[in-house]
């Protein structure tokens, strides 16, 4: 037990003398307010009935917390005439505890829920302790009021958690003769005691605000366990993300994470190894579609670094994928543009060779289908300029066509290698009007078309031409009943330099997107594996408004 130093002796004194003081002053202002300390002290102010039941309302946190500290120590004193009271931040008296005959008696004296202990009333412990911010008592004759020189009053100051602002006060009164050297400082450690108490249960609100507010955010998938992997809390994202959504997520609480095939592995090396996952990339199956998330499992340790939760939150990423997945395809169209740009400039060299010598002929030499083969040679030298249109811009002219007689151009070219193998071509006219459009590119368009559907049908099969309108649109749909295509081969349509063709270079369906775009028309594609493939080929129907070129 440490020994009593003289400083310690100095310090009590000096402590005492500042009572003292404080107490002496408090009497001196007594009688120059004529107060008379032979009548009961008077209240001048008091809370009315809907005041005080405001004020216990704003207060019930903070009196549930003083009660259980109260009790517990009124416990230790029963028998004995202790009288527990309790103020707000001004000195309104909020609640009483303690000896039932005692709140009797008080409050026989007028001293009752609601008065308020002011400076006007009288010297008070109370009123000392909130003007001095800090504890004081009051023995015998240290009260001003001759009633009440026959007890011991003890109050300390409420402070608010973590702050020196006083939210009110705790005070004991009792018989003189009961009176204890120890009861002031009895009561400033249970006031210590409350303020701590207050400032856990804000922390712990706080706490679950913010647990609150993580698990109940729709933008991250949350999940957290105890040290064994047992789930303690899974938010509502985290179940849609694990397609469990059907199910109520209290049915996971104190279950196993390990069961959780998606992500039980990462929870199984983070508490086994005790390292965090950071960054793990994971592709889900949600609701139809592939959804890219970055999930990350830490764990959570104690002071003393034992392992209490692990903390695990799943990100979408399945945009930022997607833009990424667009600028790579970016780069590789401008690489493409280059390399058709300097495809285009070789090939144009001969072909205005061979097509100078057949001019040079002319029809007189009786080639056969020379007008064809010129014909062909034409557009063999348009299909190296619309190479070059991934390169860099062009100008196209458009005029008013129909589609039915750009196809009828193409086919009568086409069926010859359809007939070669063994394919069938079957062509509708439903309805044709007129659209805007670069004759040689639309054909560029269907005979890029109709070359995919010629590879899907390796061993014979038919395709289906028919034309028809849809709304503002021309369609023209083109299907064959070949090999179709898988889901994954479907969504990389259009991409430069992807193809299945063994043979392939992956620009012609770049090229006819990029048309298309031009034309102000789109393309949907459907297919199924063993079924076949449907591409319906959209062109806005004629504008009389239109110009008649465009740069793309």
């Amino acid at each position: 037990m440490r020994s009593t130093t003289g400083a310690d002796y100095r310090s009590l004194e000096n402590d005492k003398i500042k009572d003292e003081t404080m107490i002496w002053e408090s009497k001196q202002q007594c009688i120059q307010s004529g107060i008379d300390p032979n009548l009961p002290p008077v209240f001048h102010t008091r809370f009315s009935e809907v005041e005080l039941k405001a004020q216990l309302h704003k207060y019930s946190e903070l009196l549930d917390i003083i009660s259980i500290f109260v009790n517990k120590l009124l416990s230790t004193m029963q028998g004995d005439p202790i009288l527990i009271l309790v103020t707000d931040n001004e000195g309104y008296i909020l609640t009483f505890k303690g000896d039932p005959a005692s709140i009797a008696r008080v409050q026989g004296s007028g001293v009752i829920e609601g008065v308020q202990f002011s400076e006007e009333v009288g010297t008070s412990s109370i009123e000392l302790s909130l003007r001095y911010k800090q504890p004081i008592q009051l023995l015998g004759e240290d009260h001003f009021h001759t009633m009440l020189q026959r007890s011991a009053c003890y109050s300390a100051p409420i402070h608010s958690d973590g702050e020196r602002r006083i939210i009110g006060t705790l005070n004991l009164m009792t018989d003189i003769e009961f009176a204890h050297p120890h009861f002031l400082a009895l009561l400033s450690a249970v006031t210590d005691s409350v303020e701590r108490e207050m400032m856990l249960q804000k922390q712990n609100n706080q706490q679950h605000i913010l647990n609150q507010a993580l698990l109940e955010t729709n933008y991250y998938g949350l999940i957290v366990t105890d040290a064994l992997g047992r789930i303690i809390e899974i938010n509502e994202k985290c179940l849609t993300i694990l397609q469990l959504e059907d199910r109520d997520k209290r049915e996971f609480i104190h279950s196993s994470v390990f069961d959780m095939i998606a992500i039980g592995q990462y929870f199984h090396r983070v508490i086994d190894e005790h390292k965090a996952c950071v960054g793990m990339e994971l592709s889900l199956q949600v609701q139809g579609s592939i959804q890219y998330y970055i999930l990350d499992v830490v764990p959570i340790y104690d002071c003393i670094q034992t392992l209490i939760r692990v903390v695990g939150s799943f990100h979408n990423i399945t945009e930022m994928k997607k833009t990424e997945e667009m600028l790579r395809n970016t780069e590789k169209l401008i690489f493409a543009g280059e390399v058709a740009v300097s495809i285009a400039h070789e090939i144009r060299n001969p072909l205005a060779t061979v097509k100078g010598l057949i001019q040079i002929s002319g029809k007189d030499s009786k080639l056969l289908h020379y007008d064809l083969i010129m014909s062909e040679l034409e557009r063999m030298n348009l299909i190296t300029r619309d190479f070059m249109i991934l390169g860099k811009p062009q100008m196209v002219q458009f005029q008013a066509d129909y589609c039915h007689t750009i196809l009828e151009e193409v086919l009568s070219i086409f069926n010859i290698q359809a007939g070669m193998n063994d394919i069938s071509i079957v062509y509708e006219i439903i309805q044709d009007i007129q659209i805007q459009c670069d004759r040689n590119q639309i054909k560029q368009v269907f005979l890029n078309i109709l070359s995919n559907a010629k590879e899907a049908l390796p061993c014979g099969g038919e395709i289906r031409i028919s034309l028809e309108i849809e709304g503002d649109f021309q369609r023209v749909r083109i299907r064959d009943n070949g090999e179709g295509m898988t889901d994954e081969v479907l969504q990389k349509i259009g991409e430069p330099f992807h193809t299945t063709k063994q043979d392939g270079n992956g620009l012609g369906m770049t090229i006819v997107y990029k048309i298309l775009t031009s034309h102000g028309g789109h393309l949907d594609i459907t297919s199924d594996v063993g079924v076949g493939t449907t591409v319906d080929i959209y062109f806005p129907l004629k504008d009389e408004s239109s110009s008649n070129s465009y740069v793309i």
